[in-house]
């Protein structure tokens, strides 16, 4: 589409050259636009593969956290079959000598 102008269409060289001057300062602005842009979305990349480091570190200290916690559980079940009666009762006199030494350390 091209520019028909105003009525007779006919510019002199001055109205040319101005209508040229402003394209080539809104062409400059554009591409600062862009320009900024471009530093933008660079930023945003970086951030996003940092933060996906980050989510993949996470991820595996939850899989190690999880293992230890299943294997816990399996120990916790083997003694709870092979008769763990005495095994609470040594944890709770050993939780009851503890309580008494923090008593005696406080009181001193």
């Amino acid at each position: 589409m091209a520019y028909r102008g105003t009525k007779g269409g006919d510019y002199g060289n001055g109205g040319w050259s101005s209508m040229q001057q402003q394209n080539d300062d809104m062409t400059d602005q554009l591409a600062h636009r862009v320009g900024a842009l471009k530093g933008i979305s660079i930023a945003i990349g970086n951030d996003i593969r940092e933060q996906n480091r980050l989510i993949n570190e996470m991820e595996s200290d939850f899989d190690r956290a999880g293992g230890f916690l299943g294997s816990t559980m399996q120990h916790l079940k083997r003694v709870a079959r092979t008769g763990g009666k005495n095994l609470i009762l040594y944890v709770l006199l050993f939780s009851l000598f503890v309580l008494i030494v923090i008593y005696w350390l406080i009181r001193r």
